[in-house]
């Protein structure tokens, strides 16, 4: 298993699953640096003290992968001063409201219809696979900036763990970090103090039932079967990783060595 750096990770009150991601080997011995690139939950629920640890960061992006259904679920992120926040939503929130409207508000067999027997899962690998065929752009978009001016930078989604992480992973492997500590630091978002906490109308017990939480956990954990079916599907689109950042997000050798150089030790 691959040993990571430890780094000390700060009590944040209303926001979830940050951490730094500096410390990860990449496969040539160089090590991403502590202090430039963070990921976490939304920022919409951060407390002042959570706000003022955020600040002393000195982030000069917070990207945020949200779409509109999430930020009205959640609210907008809190101000950070001299922050440049950068909205570039991974869903549509039109893709999947009815889903999610029933995740939040069915009852028990309703929910098995729609997420017993594999489906939950099914569910989101198909979003992760979606997510990399279609959104070149937004992560296009993520790469340049952080090879030119966007660092420190912190990305960020509902829950951290899935459009967050796609787009972590996405930049550890034009880093060059290795394959394995890429999926550990992605299932570092299934520690019980990072989950996201899930929201369901209702205030019967049945509403968080033993049963409900089991039918639900696909869709809130953190799989390496999720992951690998993104790298898989960049294998499969592309032909391998290095066609996948050049071809696919337009990432140049030379804007990949600079990248290298602001982000690696």
């Amino acid at each position: 298993m691959t040993q990571q750096v430890p780094s000390t990770e700060p009590e944040l009150t209303g926001v979830r699953n940050f951490r730094d991601v500096g410390g990860l080997p990449t496969v040539d011995g160089r090590r991403v640096r502590h202090g430039v690139l963070f990921r976490s939950g939304h920022l919409a629920h951060a407390t002042e003290k959570d706000a003022a640890f955020l600040a002393s960061l000195g982030l000069h992006t917070v990207f945020d992968f949200r779409n509109a259904a999430d930020k009205k679920l959640e609210g907008p992120d809190v101000e950070l001063p001299g922050v440049r926040n950068v909205s570039l939503p991974l869903t549509d929130p039109a893709d999947g409201a009815e889903f999610w409207k029933m995740v939040r508000n069915g009852n028990v067999e309703q929910l098995r219809s729609l997420l017993a027997d594999g489906k939950a899962a099914d569910r989101m690998i198909v979003s992760y696979r979606t997510i990399i065929k279609e959104r070149t752009a937004e992560h296009s978009q993520v790469l340049h900036s952080l090879a030119e001016d966007s660092l420190p930078a912190l990305m960020h989604c509902a829950a951290g763990k899935d459009r967050a992480g796609l787009s972590i992973a996405v930049t550890l492997l034009a880093l060059g970090v290795e394959r394995e500590a890429v999926v550990t630091d992605y299932l570092e978002s299934n520690a019980k103090h990072r989950r996201y906490k899930v929201y369901r109308n209702g205030s019967s017990p049945d509403a968080y039932s033993p049963e409900v939480m089991e039918l639900l956990s696909p869709l809130f954990d953190a799989r390496a079967e999720y992951l690998t079916a993104a790298i898989e599907t960049v294998e499969e689109t592309w032909s391998g990783v290095e066609n996948y950042l050049e071809q696919g997000l337009g990432l140049t050798p030379a804007l990949r060595e600079r990248l290298r150089g602001r982000l690696l030790d």
